[in-house]
């Protein structure tokens, strides 16, 4: 009996300290804190991270902020012996009627582009969720395709069709019995040109809309529609009382993308047209380009660069202002 006592006592647990665990490394009187739980070692590990954002966003903000308050041309440029001016280049762009006539050209390069997108992908959206899983898989892959073509390769396609002597389209309207296209130059006229552009823009920009707003239409519960029909609503009501109030954060996001995007298009046009004919096809970054590089008046490239940020960041806020308001909501 005493032999079975010091056993059981030798396996006895021992007496936990108070007011701790019995873990060592976890806190509460356990032991030490481990050194990446504590500190500043955390904010070291994302530092890098940090540094480079600001370097590479920060950095030029703050660099053309500088430039466009200065006198700062191809001989400042070299000689690097600038002068601050205040803002009498943001006075010479805001006195200058070919400024505004830029303004109004880049705002209803906008509206058009972004109407047509927000259009077109809605409906292509509507008919992927209605199609069969063979024929999604179709379109999706299609619209994956068309969305991962590099632009420069897209534009080059584009000035192909549209070639007054080789290209498919005139060729093709001539087909049609429209003699008149017979080596027509569509880039030699302003309209004609700015069309192509905006083919150009919606085609790329709606493949990225759609299948956004197509996995928002996926998270729709369709207990919803199933009542809806029951009770005899149509399908315009459907759309209006269900499926755009559920997936309206979404759209509103996608809205705000391509706000940003075509409102600050660059490549396609210096590409395709180089803001021409004249300046048919010249929206506000083809300006501040034009301006900096052909008449070598980086200060006013600066200025109109800056300007065109404030816009932006306008129409985004009166945007999201008018959103808010709709919905009850203060800003």
């Amino acid at each position: 009996m005493t032999v079975v006592r010091e056993a059981d006592a030798s396996t006895a647990p021992l007496p936990r300290p108070a007011g701790g665990s019995a873990r060592p490394g976890r806190g509460g009187g356990g032991g030490p804190v481990g050194p990446i739980g504590s500190g500043i070692w955390p904010y070291l590990l994302i530092a890098p991270a940090i540094l480079g954002m600001l370097y590479l966003l920060a950095y030029p903000l703050v660099r053309t902020v500088l430039i466009s308050l200065q006198d700062f041309q191809l001989r400042q440029l070299i000689q690097g012996d600038a002068r601050f001016v205040g803002l009498r280049n943001y006075e010479s762009l805001l006195t200058d009627a070919q400024f505004w006539q830029v303004v109004r050209r880049t705002f209803l390069f906008m509206a058009v582009n972004v109407s047509l997108i927000m259009l077109l992908a809605t409906l292509v959206a509507l008919v992927i969720e209605r199609l069969g899983r063979m024929g999604r898989i179709a379109v999706l892959s299609a619209l994956v395709l068309t969305w991962a073509m590099p632009v420069i390769a897209a534009t080059t396609v584009f000035q192909w069709l549209f070639h007054s002597e080789f290209g498919i389209v005139n060729w093709a309207l001539q087909q049609l019995g429209f003699t008149s296209f017979d080596r027509f130059p569509w880039f030699a006229h302003g309209t004609a040109a700015f069309t192509i552009l905006v083919v150009l823009i919606v085609w790329q920009s709606v493949p990225f809309a759609a299948i956004t707003l197509y996995s928002a239409l996926v998270t729709v519960p369709t207990e919803l529609y199933e009542s809806a029909r029951i009770d005899g609503a149509s399908a315009r009501r459907i759309f209006r009382a269900i499926t755009f109030p559920m997936i309206r954060p979404i759209f509103m996001l996608v809205f705000s993308l391509e706000v940003i995007w075509t409102f600050k298009a660059f490549v396609q046009i210096w590409v395709m047209t180089n803001g021409g004919p004249g300046d048919a096809t010249t929206i506000l970054p083809v300006y501040a380009v034009q301006t900096a590089l052909s008449s070598q008046r980086y200060d006013l490239g600066s200025a109109a660069s800056m300007l065109t940020v404030l816009m932006l960041a306008g129409v985004l806020v009166f945007y999201f202002r008018q959103m808010f308001r709709q919905e009850g909501e203060a800003l």
